[in-house]
């Protein structure tokens, strides 16, 4: 998270370019929307699962990042690909990441309705229900995404689950009673969907990795360069570290 938002402030200053980022979790790790309350999360489960927590810098509800591939685009409003407004942006990129699923055999479809009132503070759970234009698979929400847009650009960032269980989730969030958390873990299962869980495979991280490259230079008529962070970018994401993403001021605040 704080590599992400280290990049955005580098762009603004243009000291970087726009942005493809992807990477996975370890360990596990629960994040929280940029205005979820921190009650949602059953810390003592947290903790007996050995799993981080973070607050993201864009909004919605809680996702629990293991298994998956995490990615992100970041860069100017100026940028053909995020120029307009949220929902504009939102559709562009999500034609980007349909291409990407269907290049590892997904027949994936966009959502284009609205999220139903399911995504409303009393559900915690981000995965649950899909929003306008993410990624679904016979009705199921597949690739989830979220976007912030800020004085010093715009940041989307989302995630492809590739196996395991989606129910973990439900082992780090607060429910009513264990009967409540199963049923939440029941709802998830029918409303999600991993990629293993679909093609009936496992897909490897690399090879989803590079089906997004693919996807964002055909749709977006870009061609990328594998580059690294330069030292003032990682400087300035050890400082996002210890000022925000690991301050419990940010992080824990309700």
């Amino acid at each position: 998270m704080a590599v992400d938002e280290s990049i955005l402030e580098h762009i603004h200053r243009g000291e970087a370019l726009p942005t493809l980022r992807l990477y996975a979790w370890n360990p596990p790790c629960l994040s929280l929307g940029h205005a979820q309350s921190f009650k949602d999360v059953d810390v003592a489960r947290l903790q007996s699962n050995g799993w981080d927590v973070v607050r993201r810098l864009t909004g919605g509800r809680a996702i629990l990042h293991t298994d998956e591939l995490t990615y992100s685009v970041i860069g100017g409003a100026d940028v053909p690909a995020l120029f307009g407004g949220v929902l504009e942006s939102y559709n562009r990129l999500a034609q980007a990441l349909m291409f990407a699923a269907r290049e590892i055999g997904l027949p994936v479809e966009m959502n284009v309705g609205h999220a139903s009132s399911m995504t409303s503070a009393a559900n915690p759970v981000c995965f649950e229900v899909p929003s306008t234009y993410e990624i679904t698979v016979n009705g199921k929400k597949l690739i989830g995404s979220a976007q912030a847009r800020k004085k010093e650009g715009v940041l989307q960032h989302g995630s492809l689950p590739l196996t395991g269980d989606l129910t973990r989730i439900c082992e780090a969030l607060k429910f009513e009673n264990e009967s409540a958390r199963e049923n939440a873990a029941q709802r998830l299962l029918s409303r999600a969907a991993t990629v293993e869980s679909i093609l009936g495979k496992e897909i490897a991280w690399e090879a989803a990795a590079q089906s997004f490259v693919k996807g964002f230079e055909a749709q977006l008529g870009i061609n990328f360069e594998r580059g690294e962070l330069s030292e003032s970018e990682s400087a300035r994401a050890e400082e996002l570290v210890k000022e925000k993403y690991a301050n419990p001021a940010w992080t824990e605040r309700s």
